[in-house]
Order: C-alpha cells, then structure tokens, then sequence
C-alpha cells in the first residue's frame, strides 16, 4: 500500500470544487470512449451509401484497435512528457480530424490511416483521464478495483457506442454519429480551455530512446494477420495473392521483431515480456475465450434478422442486455474479486463458466419462433463474462516483477483481446458454418423431389428459400453444440488444474513518481550508450 495526500486534481482550476473535477474527469473518458474511426453499428448503411464493402469497414474498424493498443507502451511516457491540459488538446484535435476524413473519404488507405490515428489518440486520451483519476478510484493503487472500473467504462461505452449510433443512423444517417462526436469532442476542446491550466507534477521526459520501428513491425504483423482473418473468406482464402502477400508479410515481419528484440537496449515489446507464463497462458485462454463467444460476430446477427427479422431498433434493444451484463459483471467481479479477493483461477472459471452457458442457452433456444425475450440471457452472459474475464486478466498481469514489462504486456493482452482474437474466432466459425450450412442443405435436399408430398406443391423458389433457412438454422444449432462442448471441456481443465489459489492481494500500482525514475534511467541509459 501507498500512502496517500487527500485527492486533488491540480491540473484543473481552482474555481472548481474539488468534488466536481472527478465527474468531470469521467466525462471525458466517456467522450473518448464514444470516439473511434468508423462505428460498426452503423455498418449495414455505410455499405448501402459507399463504395466500402463490410470487409473494408471491419479492417478499419480492426486498425483502430490495432492503435489503441499500440500506445499502450509508451503511455506512461506520453503522460510525463505532456501535462494533462496539452494532452486532451491534442487527442481532441487529433479525433476531430480522423472523424472528417473517415465520413469523407472514399479512399481504403486514408481510411485505414485515419482510424488507426483515431484509435491512438482515443487511448491516448482515455489513459490521461484515468490515470488523472486513479487515486480517487482507489486510494491504495489496488489494481483489481481500478480494473474494474476500466471494464466498466469500456465495455460499458461500447455498447453505449452501438447504441446510440443505431438510433442516429435510422433518425438521420449514419455521418450524424461523426457529426455527434465531433461536437462532443469541440466541447470536450471548449472545457479543456476553460477548465484546466498547464501543470506539471514533475519535470517532462523527452521522448527519447523508443523503440519507433519496433512498434511499427508489431502494427504491419497484427494488421497482416488481421487482413488475412478478414478478407480470407472474401478472396477464397490462399488461392488468393493478397492473402499470400499479407501471411508472408506477417510471418517475415513476427520473427524480424523478435530477432530485433534479442540484441538492442529497449525494444518496444521485450522477449522477456513473451515469456512470463501470465502472458502466454492468458493470450492462449483469449483466443479459446473469444472463440467460445464468436458467435456474436455473424451468427447472431444473421439469425436476428435473417431468420427473426428483427430491424436495426430491436437490435439496438437487446444492446441493453449486454450493458445489463456489463454492469452487473462489473459489481460481481468488484464485490468478489477486488474485495473479497477470490483467487484468478476461480474468477477466470465464472468468465468461461458464462461464456458456455451463453453457448448452451443458445443452443437449447434457437428457433423460428423465439421471442425477444428470451435472448436477453444468453447476452447478458456473453457481456458479464467479458468483464469478468478482462477484469481478471489484467490485474493477472501485475504479477510481472519489473514494471516496463508491464505497460508492454498489456499491448500483448490488447492485441489478442481487442482485435486478433475476435477476428481469428469470427474467421474460423463463420467458415465452419458456411461448411456446415452447404453440407446440410445437401442432406436436407436429398428428399425434396416430386414424390415428396412437402414439396411438390411449393414453387421453386420458395422451396431453395426454406431449404436455405433450415440449412441455417442446423447449422447454428452445431455450432452452438461444439462451442457448448469446448466451453465444458475448459470448465473441466479449470477443474483438475492443480493450483496454488493465488490471490490478487499485491496487485498494487507504483507511484508515478518512482515510474518516472524507471523511465528517466532508461532514458539517462541510452543517452549514456549514444
């Protein structure tokens, strides 16, 4: 623990009392987190009034995140280079003008560019607001609550992000919701001018000694895999020259970094940071974990409106189930684990437990005639089980003994989490269910003929339509099935794997002060070598 002064935030005026400049603090990062490059939910117009295919708005969508977790590396030495009021400037302009050109452009590499600018600086800005905040969140630096926190506000923005963006592209179009941040973001810009003034609780560290081509090799490789995960089913997978080109620029790119890593002074990602075991084994659990919950990608969007006929509003209703979840996660996770401090195994087994539960609930439901109802379990489950699990495996990571290891593990943990695991589970479901859906219209269709009494009176058409739709719905039932079986399967390794029940009771975060000193003699060390 860390003794504290009272809380203050002394980079705002004083005219403000000192209970408001928290609120205002989370205000922001609300704002922030309300801003990105493209906004998925609004997917569907943006493909009707462009010349963009989904795959293209995806890969935007994916290089934001790419960004996002990019800076994770070198955030704390953005925050003792820059006070808080320059930040929030920078960050504010900066999202203005990644959201004008993504709404204007017509061009993939602008788009792209633009939204992993706009992902940079929304990181960027969101971790200016909560390490501002930290120690009103949790006076004692304990991780596990301000974790917490984190998920809450994330995830719970994300929703709140689809939302929203839903209700304005069917009121409006889908540009509105660009317009909307803009706006938000000139507020954000007007308070950043009136309320705060330039401060400094320590001298700035120039940002010197970074490993910039290392962190631009770890962005073309995660991008790489990232356009082969998403365009792979689009150019008929490796028959393909685009995706031969990106998988061997990935594979050529991973090994360079590495090879890079071993020899020079500081690289952006260190091999040290690979090797610690909370790393690698909580990756290798994400992408188990997102393929368990896969499914949310394609497949409950196409039996929502394919097969349900649900429009973009009764979407946009079941989204509150998964902010349900979210919050009611959090508050579990917070009462549990933060408090209570239940051991990582334990937490990490509710995360799958739920995941699988989302899986069986769908599988044990699916139908032509299901209410609206009755989805809201399996998507309050799929929102609880990914802050529970977020939450576990980021406080997880404080257990790495030397502290610049630890910004750069939580980039190793955002690329997995936010972007590649995603879409490495979205690529491999929605080719088994293409599979699946071409083998069962087989089996189904091999008693349609004229002699069968169900079919001979059906015009043609409709019967291709109903055999398709019930091709469909087998499919997803298997699919559903297996996910339901590798859930349990997890749940029972969870179950047999000896442990020692560690708890998360020194999952404690230094002061900055003594961050700064790390970085300054990292930096006084290379300044020493050149």
């Amino acid at each position: 623990m860390h003794a504290t002064a009272p809380f203050s935030i002394p980079a705002i005026r004083s005219f403000v009392p000192e209970k408001v400049k928290p609120w205002i603090i989370i205000c922001f990062v609300a704002i922030f987190q309300l801003s990105g490059g493209v906004y998925l939910a609004a997917i569907s117009q943006m493909v009707g009034s462009t010349t963009l295919m989904q795959e293209d708005i995806m890969m935007a969508g994916y290089a934001s995140m790419v960004g996002m977790a990019l800076t994770f590396t070198v955030m704390f030495r953005l925050k003792f280079r820059f006070p808080s009021k320059v930040a929030f400037t920078v960050c504010s302009v900066m999202i203005i003008a990644c959201n004008l050109a993504c709404m204007n452009t017509g061009s993939l590499p602008v788009l792209f560019a633009a939204c992993f600018v706009a992902g940079v600086f929304r990181m960027w800005g969101t971790f200016e607001c909560m390490s501002t905040i930290q120690l009103w969140l949790t006076p004692v630096r304990d991780m596990s609550v301000f974790f917490c926190c984190i998920q809450l506000m994330v995830h719970g923005s994300i929703q709140l992000t689809g939302i929203t963006t839903t209700y304005v592209a069917f009121l409006a179009e889908w540009r509105y919701m660009h317009w909307l941040v803009i706006g938000l973001q000139l507020l954000l810009l007007l308070a950043t001018t009136l309320l705060f003034r330039t401060f400094r609780a320590m001298r700035k560290l120039p940002l010197y000694g970074i490993d910039w081509l290392g962190g631009v090799l770890w962005g073309i490789t995660v991008l790489s895999a990232l356009f082969v995960c998403n365009y792979g089913d689009y150019y008929d997978w490796f028959e393909s020259v685009y995706i031969r080109m990106a998988t061997v620029l990935a594979v050529v790119c991973l090994p360079l970094n590495l090879w890079r890593a071993s020899f020079i002074r500081h690289p952006y990602i260190t091999i040290d940071t690979i090797c610690y075991p909370v790393v690698w084994k909580t990756l290798l659990l994400y992408l188990v974990f997102d393929l368990l919950l896969a499914p949310s990608h394609m497949i409950e969007n196409l039996y929502a409106g394919a097969v349900l006929g649900y429009d973009s509003l009764n979407m946009a209703f079941l989204n509150w189930a998964v902010l349900a979840g979210v919050v009611l996660g959090v508050l579990f996770t917070w009462r549990t684990f933060a408090v209570r401090k239940w051991p990582y195994k334990t937490t990490a087994a509710i995360a799958f437990g739920a995941a699988t539960l989302y899986c069986i609930s769908f599988y044990f439901t699916i139908d032509y005639n299901l209410p609206k109802g009755a989805l809201i379990l399996p998507l309050f489950l799929r929102g609880s089980a990914c802050v529970i699990l977020g939450a576990c495996f980021l406080t997880a990571l404080t257990r790495i003994p030397v502290f610049p290891h630890f910004a750069q593990s939580l980039s190793m943990q955002a690329f997995v989490s936010a972007s590649l695991g995603g879409a490495i589970g979205g690529a491999a479901i929605d080719h088994i269910f293409k599979v699946f859906t071409k083998q069962n219209a087989l089996v189904l269709g091999s008693t349609l003929d004229n002699v069968n009494p169900e079919a001979s009176h059906m015009p043609f058409g409709e019967l291709v339509g109903a055999l398709q739709q019930q091709a469909m719905m087998v499919s997803m039932k298997e699919i559903f099935g297996w996910l339901s079986l590798l859930g349990i399967l997890c749940l029972l390794l969870f179950f047999i794997h000896e442990s020692d029940l560690i708890r998360p009771y020194k999952a404690i975060h230094p002061t900055f002060k003594s961050i700064r000193n790390m970085i300054k003699r990292e930096y006084i060390d290379n300044t020493a070598n050149n």
